[in-house]
């Protein structure tokens, strides 16, 4: 059944003969529409939420096929007045990112906000557990005063006290994930005509390496820091390494590098799969002073030589450079290593946008980058120690260096699979790690969907069976997300309920002036300039012109472009709606459309002239490219 047929088809007129269909066997339909009938009488009169309740709670699990699933959903909200039906609690629940294996997007157990008795003590009960949540429960008065109520009914106000308080705001995340400066900053922020939005963490030095490789409160040295395997070594035993050993193995790599003899400061790139050696020799160049170079692993010569020309790189890591018959190269024996600490604004890291001009912009990260990809990790994917979070990446996008830091500064593991994720070696994988937060795109799933790679294996210690999936948006010059899910909200199918935390976001009319917050609309996306980690400058570009030129003024700054087309809805969600240049949104990366062509251009001398063209699916999901 399609996704337009289901939505139009209430519980009501679904017959045993649906369910069979959908089921892919005519056994168990009878007695699973028996058990569909009993839930809506029973909690037809509460509305549709409390009626998809009942269905995840008495009719479905996780076993039970996705169509089915789908078009009870639709079912339940057929008719609905909103363009954005919830399909998540707020109820702060242990959650997944992104999806779960069964590739149900939000298709979550519904915790009323309105409800009364017992499933409201349990949201608020669950509210308590998040990261967030035990911040406001014991310091809510102090920073909303009487207008703290509870987690879930404060969190709208507790994002404007992110954005209007940044000085107790990230001083509490800093403290609560544990950042140590060697060098504490004169205070949070400044203001400085030389840094749009004002200056962050002035005078602070500090190393982000080095905070993930230390042992901190409630973590301990042989808490698991990587957990992997290899492709082709599905039945063989997982690999972990502790954060005591991860540490020695970053010492060892940085203590090489400094026999290069090279200035700190130098670029030194990094083409790999993301293994634990490229996350070894990741760390060691941060926390040696150099400057990481995040070149994509799929890229083909002419590009990774233009990236490499871009950053002047005076060295770069490759697989066969490090690797000998599957082992790592004795370059040099050591155990430790003193970080080398720098000021806030030294660059770490040089990433590349996915193209939106002939060449990619050179993004600069900070120190203070890491900062808000940890941030992220802890307030909207609730990242703590304990959890093992896997991401579908590499080190050549901005999620690959934000895995390392979300993960490892929250005191987390990291899974890491050195294979194809379109496998069923992967799933296994992710049962046998016990990954309980999976990040991913959509198009991975809709490959899993067509292969069925996925099936028979147990996922259950991912948080998500029926809880809200966490959708993020964001990009490679703000180190993390502007826009987000949230565990205190209810969440909607391919939606945003928030602002990231500290982040204020506008959609511009087309005159190019910002709508009012509270108001319905579709435009190109801008943003407060003040948030931390974003980018202030680009190696081959003029950052004003790209990001302020021309833009319109709110409360007395100058807005952000960011260069998405967004919409917000008259629930208060946003939807995304891509790139409002020539770029395309394929499989999860932004692509250019001229990048595209020249390439085609060059296949064969016969080929006058090519266009690409994004084309979006009437299912929703990145575009499929057409030439």
């Amino acid at each position: 059944m399609d996704h337009t047929a289901a939505a139009h088809m209430p519980l009501g007129a679904i017959t045993v003969d649906d369910i069979a269909a959908a089921l892919g066997a005519v056994e168990g339909a009878a007695a699973m529409h028996a058990a569909l009938r009993r839930a809506v009488d029973a909690r037809g009169g509460d509305g549709p939420a409390a009626v998809w309740g009942e269905l995840t709670r008495a009719v479905l699990r996780p076993g039970v096929p996705f169509a089915v699933h789908r078009m009870l959903y639709y079912g339940c909200y057929a008719g609905f007045p909103s363009a954005t039906p919830p399909a998540g609690p707020p109820t702060g629940e242990h959650t997944s990112l992104v999806m779960n294996h069964n590739h149900m997007i939000a298709l979550s157990e519904i915790h009323n906000q309105n409800a009364q008795g017992n499933k409201q003590k349990k949201a608020r009960e669950e509210a308590v557990l998040t990261n967030v949540g035990r911040v406001l429960e014991a310091r809510g008065r102090e920073f909303l005063g009487e207008a703290y109520k509870d987690p879930i009914a404060s969190f709208d106000e507790f994002h404007k006290f992110s954005i209007e308080n940044p000085e107790v705001y990230w001083k509490t995340v800093f403290e609560e994930i544990g950042i140590a400066f060697s060098v504490e900053p004169s205070c949070i922020l400044r203001k400085n005509d030389a840094y749009p939005g004002g200056e962050w963490l002035p005078g602070a030095v500090l190393n982000a390496a080095g905070n993930c490789l230390t042992a901190k409160p409630g973590r301990s040295s042989d808490d698991v820091a990587i957990v992997w395997r290899d492709e082709g070594k599905d039945s063989e035993p997982l690999n972990f390494v502790a954060l005591e050993e991860l540490r020695k193995k970053v010492c060892l790599v940085a203590n090489a590098l400094d026999a290069l003899n090279l200035a700190k400061g130098s670029a030194i790139a990094i083409d790999m799969p993301m293994n634990v050696n490229a996350v070894v020799i990741y760390l060691a160049i941060v926390l040696a002073g150099y400057v990481v170079v995040s070149i994509a692993d799929s890229f083909a010569a002419p590009a990774i030589s233009m990236r490499i020309k871009i950053s002047e790189a005076k060295a770069i890591f490759t697989q066969d450079y490090i690797l000998q018959d599957d082992k790592e190269l004795p370059l040099y024996r050591a155990d430790s290593y003193t970080a080398v600490e720098q000021p806030a604004y030294a660059f770490t890291n040089i990433l590349f946008s996915s193209g939106t001009t002939g060449e990619p912009k050179a993004i600069p990260w900070t120190h203070l980058t890491p900062l808000k990809s940890a941030a992220d990790g802890w307030c909207h994917m609730d990242i703590r120690r304990g959890d093992v979070v896997a991401w579908l990446t590499n080190l050549g996008w901005m999620m690959g260096p934000w895995l390392v830091y979300a993960s490892l500064l929250n005191g987390a593991s990291m899974a890491l699979y050195n294979g194809s994720s379109n496998s069923s070696g992967f799933a296994k994988f992710v049962q046998d790690a016990k990954v309980t937060i999976l990040g991913l795109v959509p198009s991975i799933v809709r490959s899993w969907k067509s292969t069925d790679c996925t099936a028979g294996f147990d996922w259950s210690n991912i948080r998500a069976c029926y809880k809200p999936v966490i959708e993020y948006c964001g990009g490679t010059e703000i180190g993390g997300g502007f826009v987000a899910g949230f565990l205190l909200q209810p969440q909607a199918l391919s939606t945003f309920s928030t602002p990231a935390m500290g982040c204020n976001m506008f959609i511009l009319d087309n005159s190019g002036n910002p709508l009012p917050q509270d108001s319905t609309g579709t435009g190109e996306l801008a943003l407060d300039p003040t948030f931390l980690g974003a980018s202030t400058t680009l190696l081959n570009a003029d950052h004003h012109e790209v990001y302020f030129s021309g833009m319109p003024e709110w409360n007395g700054k100058v807005l952000r472009r960011h260069g998405d087309e967004f919409e917000r809805t008259a629930d208060g969600y946003c939807r995304a709606h891509g790139r409002t240049d020539d770029t395309m949104n394929l499989g999860g990366i932004k692509v250019s459309s001229i990048e595209i062509e020249r390439i085609c251009n060059k296949v064969n001398d016969t080929i006058l002239e090519t266009a690409a063209i994004g084309v979006p699916p009437l299912e929703g999901g990145p575009q499929q490219l057409a030439i």
